[in-house]
């Protein structure tokens, strides 16, 4: 049994914002996520931190907030963004006054937009389509979601935040109009406990609408489906955005080695709506190569989908017209104190979301402590004379890499492989992670499968999309006694499936002979499927 004062529901990036936020200003706050941090759209979008250009016409307030949140996520969270800049390309059969309306909209919003020359374009962008008409600048950048969450639960671990992963809520307790407690089980044991609180935040993305249930509550949210695809090499040095209202498969993002193109809108059955089809991914192909016209001949990765939390009174509306503003609901209005929800928004804007709602908490305890997440970096610059010795030890272009995926925990890696040269070698060669970085992550507390290591790491995530690697990192946490307690063939298929699930949409061309290299190595070779022999032959 658990005491705290606040209970925050959903490891998304605003859960974790709040989570931090609260331990700054010295609130004991818990934050409990059903899955891994960064399970759901926190993951699962185009990694675009937002100038604010995209909204600049529709949506003037997301707009300033985006331009705002974008300077601020750039000094706080730098190791978790790749400053890129971003074009928005007005092609010929794009309105010619809507892109007047549009950077009118963007200088009223705060958002610098500077007009680039078609030459200077296609010098920069080689592969940029001929077609263009006119190019704009603006400050986009990329933002790495899983990198984002965790360093947010570092920070609020030096303030005193708790964090347990892999615990659901099953029932929100109360007694007289007041929020007592949580009855959680954990989803690997089946155990269930109890953590008394006297708030709770539900910051669970389009899972809110069932937590709110379990208290009785009705919010009418709005799972919007978005799918986008990675392709396996990075043919843009920026963020290509259409130069026209938003629709489907006009942003391409360049996310380290890869590039990613996304994403389209329509409305999903359930949260957990994820399951990419083959017919989307050819929409967007078919849209996305008005913009970079050979990109039918280029190699796909793979495909995923998230769900968007829209909040909308109105059930009818499209998913394009929803705002994708945020909004807050305190449930006291409705008969029930210390229950407090927040709906919508964007990954650009959770810091701001995570402030708005701390107030909201601080003002109901009398806790008068400022918010300090605009201008605390999340963890803090590596000492040059480790990443001086670092650089004995890993790849070239792995030292920033690693140090930039573990933050605090460098320096522990880095005297693995001071003490154990071997442990420099490379588990996953497209990502460039060592053992070393394998084995610190594994030894977390709240590490569990190989698909937790691949979210803090990006092993997996590369070009053979987990072929080599995963049964290097089993291998590894077989021989450094890391499975905890889990059959050693589970976490292997698990991982791959994870694979599998966004490889199946795009099954031909060279994609098609990288699966079947997969299944020879792990069905023929290491039999993962557990198939018996025919005793007849």
């Amino acid at each position: 049994m658990e005491k705290t004062t606040a209970v925050i529901i959903g490891g998304g990036a605003t859960g974790v914002g709040i989570l931090r936020d609260l331990s700054m200003r010295g609130v004991a706050a818990i934050l409990l996520e059903q899955r891994d941090l960064a399970y759901g759209a926190s993951s699962r979008f185009h990694g675009l931190l937002h100038s604010g250009g995209r909204y600049a016409v529709k949506d003037p307030e997301a707009a300033r907030e985006c331009a705002v949140e974008n300077a601020v996520l750039r000094k706080i969270g730098r190791h978790c963004v790749e400053s890129t800049t971003g074009y928005f390309v007005r092609l010929p059969e794009d309105d010619p006054a809507y892109a007047v309306k549009w950077v009118t909209a963007c200088q009223a919003a705060g958002i610098p937009v500077e007009k680039v020359s078609l030459a200077e374009a296609h010098r920069l962008e080689p592969h940029l389509t001929d077609r263009a008409e006119a190019v704009y600048q603006v400050p986009d950048a990329a933002i790495d979601g899983f990198r984002l969450c965790r360093q947010n639960v570092l920070s609020a671990k030096q303030y005193g935040g708790r964090m347990r992963n892999y615990t659901e809520v099953i029932a929100i307790e109360q007694q007289n109009g007041q929020v007592v407690a949580v009855k959680v089980r954990n989803t690997l044991t089946g155990e269930i406990d109890t953590i008394h609180c006297d708030f709770v935040i539900n910051a669970a993305g389009s899972w809110v609408g069932q937590v709110a249930e379990l208290a009785g509550i009705k919010i009418n949210v709005v799972p919007d489906r978005g799918t986008l695809i990675a392709f396996n090499h990075r043919f843009t040095d920026r963020i290509m955005n259409r130069l026209r209202p938003p629709a489907n498969a006009d942003i391409f993002v360049p996310h380290g080695s890869v590039t990613l193109l996304g994403t389209t809108s329509s409305p999903a059955e359930r949260p957990d709506d994820f399951t990419p089809t083959t017919a989307e991914v050819l929409a967007l192909i078919e849209d996305g190569k008005q913009l970079f016209e050979e990109l039918p001949q280029y190699r796909l990765l793979r495909a995923y989908t998230g769900t968007r939390p829209l909040y909308c009174a109105d059930p009818t509306a499209a998913s394009r017209e929803i705002s994708r503003n945020f909004v807050i609901l305190d449930h006291a209005g409705e008969g029930l104190n210390g229950f407090v929800s927040i709906v919508g928004g964007k990954l650009t804007t959770y810091r701001l979301m995570a402030e708005k709602i701390t107030d909201v908490i601080c003002t109901k305890l009398a806790v008068q402590a400022a918010c300090r997440t605009a201008e605390e970096p999340m963890v803090a610059d590596i000492d040059p004379a480790l990443m001086q010795q670092a650089r004995q030890f890993f790849p070239a272009s792995g030292v920033e890499l690693a140090a930039s995926r573990l933050g605090p925990d460098f320096a522990e890696t880095v005297e693995r492989i001071k003490n154990n040269p071997l442990k420099k070698e490379l588990v996953c060669e497209c990502e460039l992670v060592t053992l070393a970085e394998v084995e610190t992550v594994a030894q977390d507390t709240t590490t569990f499968t190989m698909s937790d290591i691949r979210r803090r790491t990006r092993m997996g995530m590369g070009t053979c999309q987990g072929t080599y690697c995963g049964l290097r990192g089993l291998g590894m946490m077989v021989d450094n006694d890391l499975a905890k307690g889990t059959m050693t063939e589970n976490l292997l298929r698990e991982f791959l499936e994870s694979r599998w699930n966004g490889i199946r949409p795009i099954l031909w061309g060279h994609q098609m002979r990288e699966v079947e290299l997969t299944r020879g190595i792990y069905g023929a070779g290491l039999n993962i499927d557990g198939a018996v022999p025919d005793e007849t032959e």
